[in-house]
């Protein structure tokens, strides 16, 4: 029972926009991240040190609020996926 309950007070303290903000928070943090490691692999060393700690802003961002409510985790991996996956597919168009 205390389950469902908990789950009941997290989704009336859910805030949409706030979730649409750490999706796309997440979004470009991922794709952040795919760069950040072609960056690494070319020994391009100030751009992926600029985006490294860009990331880790936005990172903390998300971690500050799922930490208060476990449901804002949802936006964020959907984020995550398509950040990813939009940059993955750019890339490989490029080559």
């Amino acid at each position: 029972m205390d389950f469902f309950n908990n789950i009941a007070v997290a989704w009336r303290d859910f805030n949409i926009r706030l979730a649409f903000a750490i999706f796309f928070a997440y979004l470009v943090v991922d794709g952040l991240y795919a760069k950040y490691t072609l960056h690494v692999m070319q020994y391009r060393a100030f751009s992926a040190a600029t985006i490294g700690a860009l990331m880790h802003f936005i990172l903390a961002f998300g971690v500050l609020n799922y930490i208060n409510n476990y449901l804002y985790i949802i936006p964020l991996a959907l984020g995550s996926w398509v950040g990813t996956f939009i940059v993955v597919s750019q890339e490989h168009k490029k080559s």
